[in-house]
């Protein structure tokens, strides 16, 4: 992990190099294209070979989606605590959704006009929850249940299979749970194109939501006008930035507990206090030791973990602002001081109490965040992206004769004679 001082000569160049940008490299972008275009051309064929190539699964095209029987093998699987856990965590994300979501509106304006805005939840989505090292089963929740509270009639659900082609009883349980009305055997890149474009088993959705590795989200980002997408959440990454108030135990473990997720983890540490640093990187070791994962968050440290020693929170501040964190945990003296000031943070947890793991899991807002610094453009997964706006506008005489003035001055700058002929017409009818 990098460690560095603001006093240290490397500082400044090390801090403007944190000034991120969600770009693909030219390998990952050809890689996916040509992803895409297979997928496009020989559809189920294309993702049965691509389970066989990438999960190690030999898959027949009629095994792709998970069958009624293998659903009902997998929730006789599943613990009573697991069931608790899933209950308790679509509560909670029901209860945030709800008050999230956008509700219709109309008022009149300065012509007389009734305009305004309706929503309505869209037909087909699709979400994808990631597989590989460990089952996103939270992930299920996050995504899924956010539609389903937003009334969406079909959720279709991608995860990729495990070598022996299952999923996971506790993930497909979870998926059952938030709604998932049709869920396919079939991760990365060729998942998302399947989503987006269809093949003869799958038919296509509307939008695509959910995180995953860079090959997945380069595959949303291409998919963009074939469907549209809630954001671009790659792999996990935390920053935290924290005085002397810190408690530097539960400090390393929120460090830990997203480095565990993969290697390509990234994960941040600014602080004002010299001994806070000190004690905090002691915790790190202390708790690596004993972490079942370690080699994974060793790697995930390794490649991209930092601590750096800043003058003021006022530095820290602007730090985070640059960095755009996924999760941000900000832990100072004057918190909502300096949490009026935090502008990109994909999801902020304030005080020492406040674990990123109960975010994660259980507390409502989902865990499916900007990353890679796109949390500059995009904000985190929520229910209202479950919904299509439409703007509504309704007219009587009276109000298109107030408008008409106005209306054909327009029409005349712009050279549209129909335009403005098509509102003569309904003023002196």
């Amino acid at each position: 992990m990098k460690v560095l001082s603001h006093s240290d000569s490397g500082y400044e160049r090390f801090v403007k190099k944190l000034h991120r940008r969600a770009i693909p490299t030219d390998n990952v972008r050809d890689s996916v294209s040509a992803i895409i275009a297979d997928v496009a051309k020989r559809g189920d064929a294309a993702l049965v070979d691509f389970a066989k190539r990438f999960d190690g699964a030999t898959l027949k095209k009629s095994q792709l989606r998970v069958s009624d029987a293998e659903l009902a093998y997998a929730v006789a699987q599943v613990s009573p605590e697991t069931k608790a856990a899933v209950a308790a965590s679509r509560k909670n994300i029901h209860a945030f959704a709800k008050r999230s979501m956008r509700k219709d509106w109309s008022y009149k304006n300065a012509e007389g006009a009734e305009v305004g805005e309706r929503f309505t939840p869209f037909d087909r989505v699709g979400i994808y929850v990631p597989g590989g090292k460990a089952p996103l089963v939270s992930t299920a929740l996050m995504t899924g249940a956010f539609a389903q509270a937003a009334g969406v009639p079909e959720i279709i659900a991608a995860t990729p299979p495990g070598p022996d082609g299952s999923v996971n009883p506790d993930l497909l349980y979870a998926l059952t749970e938030a709604g998932a009305t049709e869920i396919y055997k079939m991760g990365g890149a060729h998942g998302i194109a399947a989503l987006s474009l269809g093949t003869k088993t799958i038919g296509p959705v509307d939008k695509v939501f959910g995180p995953g590795n860079k090959f997945v989200v380069e595959a949303k980002r291409q998919m963009v006008g074939a469907v549209s997408i809630d954001l671009l959440p790659g792999p996990s990454e935390v920053l935290i930035a924290a005085d002397a108030t810190g408690n530097p135990r539960f400090l390393a473990a929120d460090l830990l507990a997203q480095a565990e997720h993969g290697p390509d983890s990234v994960v941040g540490f600014v602080t004002t206090s010299k001994k806070l640093l000190a004690d905090t990187q002691a915790e790190v070791a202390k708790q690596l030791a004993e972490l079942p994962r370690k080699d994974i968050a060793k790697a995930a440290f390794k490649k991209a973990g930092f601590m750096l020693l800043v003058k003021s929170m006022k530095e820290a501040i602007a730090i985070v602002n640059d960095w755009a964190p996924e999760h941000l945990v900000l832990v100072a003296k004057d918190e909502d001081k300096w949490l009026d000031q935090v502008r990109t943070a994909g999801a902020i947890y304030v005080g020492n109490y406040s674990a990123v793991a109960v975010g994660d899991f259980l507390a409502g807002p989902s865990h499916t965040l900007p990353t890679e610094g796109s949390g500059r453009s995009f904000s985190g997964l929520r229910a209202d992206q479950f919904q299509r706006r439409a703007s509504v506008v309704r007219m009587d005489q009276k109000a298109v004769r107030k408008s008409q003035k106005h209306v054909e001055h327009f029409a005349s700058m712009e050279g549209l004679f129909g335009h403005g002929n098509s509102v003569t017409l309904r003023a002196e009818d």
